[in-house]
């Protein structure tokens, strides 16, 4: 099966695709697209099936897997993450940018988070994924694509993640090539001790 390819341009956005992308995602789709780090995996955080059809090509299980959200910004970010002005100072230094926020969840997030005490919180450098959370008034679930390290230029490849990836998601953004590390993984959940639990493309 091939997968419908939309190319887009982080220098030029444009906003039929976006649109295209977003409805995909309002009707239970699942997208790949890129972040600026690793191409990832997408659907509209606030449905339950599409999350779970994400884990599912992911090999995750929800229940135990932490989930994470690209976000707009962080005006976005606040309504499905408590951040407390500590949390909040130290956030809007390092975004847009490669990182993923550890803070406690909030309750507006579908039954898939109930039960957790933490979301991940991405707001990347990128303005192709946070044009698509804008556009569909609120978080993308994102996780990261898996690739063999072993054919490292295929991760970063567009048209091969598409192949890859061909009949379980429905859809490509193809917006160049992608990078071959994660973001920094920077828990807050005490806001007042800020603790890196992953070292990724982002320097703090």
């Amino acid at each position: 099966m091939i997968m419908n390819i939309l190319r887009i341009y982080p220098s030029s956005i444009n906003e039929r695709h976006i649109d295209q992308a977003v409805e995909l995602l309002r009707q239970g789709g699942v997208i790949i697209y890129p972040t600026d780090t690793l191409y990832a995996i997408g659907c509209d955080a606030l449905s339950n099936a599409a999350i779970r059809r994400v884990c599912d090509i992911k090999g995750i299980d929800a229940r135990k897997e932490s989930l994470s959200v690209v976000c707009a910004d962080l005006s976005q970010a606040s309504e499905y993450a408590k951040i407390d002005n500590a949390a909040y100072r130290f956030i809007k230094d390092y975004v847009p940018g490669p990182f993923t926020f550890i803070l406690p969840v909030s309750p507006r997030l579908p039954k898939e988070f109930k039960g957790r005490r933490e979301v991940g919180i991405r707001i990347p450098d990128n303005p192709i994924p946070r044009a698509i959370a804008e556009a569909l008034g609120n978080p993308v679930l994102s996780t990261s694509i898996t690739w063999d390290p072993e054919f490292p230029l295929e991760g970063s490849d567009a048209e091969s993640i598409a192949l890859r990836y061909a009949g379980r998601a429905d859809l490509m953004i193809n917006g160049g090539s992608g990078a071959l590390e994660g973001s920094t993984i920077v828990d807050l959940t005490d806001s007042r001790s800020p603790e890196i639990i992953r070292q990724g493309l982002g320097q703090l």
